[in-house]
């Protein structure tokens, strides 16, 4: 069980909260998915209910996203029915020194970019592990795919020298399946030398609707980090 006082708890939280004071009223706002996020929902929430807020609506890019905001009172509304997103909160499983990111580890990654990448103000918040010098480094490159394209899809990723596998379920039996009903292949590059080529290059892939390459998206990068046993948010932009 973790603990109220859990420093990561602490941080992950303080990382949410500075980015919920970044959203102002008479706003759209892009709602992320993840750990961090949540926090920052749930603090968006709390500044609406105490009027600190006022006029905003939400745009989920996830069912998690949706569920909190619903649970925190934050109305939505989808992009059929705005002219733009002002500011757009999420998080990332790597940040580059470009700002450029790696996304999905919740399977979530297409509807993000959606969101993300139409916002004015794109805040990405992560802790400081996910802070690396090159994208693939430490994590996978989630591919959403089709379920009947999943074969040959693999195939390709594998002549252009991934080492691709099918993202199975926790907890459950079978693969992962996104939210718009879709398979999820995981990729192993052993350095992505060029992700703004990489990213055009799978998406060209017949089959495949979106990979987790986020390149020129990022405006804001908030980090958190642990000095001294204290939650600290540095901001990279």
């Amino acid at each position: 069980m973790v603990q109220a006082n859990d420093p990561v708890v602490l941080m992950k939280q303080e990382v949410g909260r500075v980015a919920a004071a970044r959203v102002q009223s008479d706003t759209v706002v892009g709602l992320g998915t993840g750990s961090t996020t949540a926090y920052a929902i749930e603090y968006i929430g709390q500044r609406l209910k105490n009027g600190d807020l006022k006029n905003v609506v939400g745009v989920p890019t996830s069912f998690q996203a949706e569920v909190l905001a619903k649970k925190y009172g934050i109305p939505l509304t989808n992009l059929d029915a705005i002219d733009k997103i002002d500011i757009a909160i999420d998080g990332a499983d790597e940040v580059d020194p470009q700002k450029n990111l790696i996304k999905g580890g919740g399977a979530a990654h297409t509807r993000e970019k959606i969101v993300d990448s139409l916002a004015d103000l794109f805040i990405v918040v992560v802790d400081a592990n996910k802070i690396v010098d090159r994208l693939g480094s430490t994590f996978l490159l989630p591919v959403e795919v089709i379920p009947m394209a999943v074969t040959p899809v693999m195939k390709k990723l594998e002549s252009l020298g991934g080492k691709p596998e099918l993202r199975m379920g926790m907890r459950k039996a079978g693969p992962v399946v996104t939210d718009q009903g879709n398979l999820v292949i995981d990729v192993k590059f052993d350095s992505i030398d060029n992700p703004s080529e990489l990213e055009s290059t799978i998406n060209n892939i017949p089959g495949v609707l979106e990979n987790g390459l986020f390149v020129g998206v990022a405006d804001i990068i908030l980090v958190g980090e642990i000095i001294d046993g204290k939650p600290n948010v540095r901001e990279i932009s």
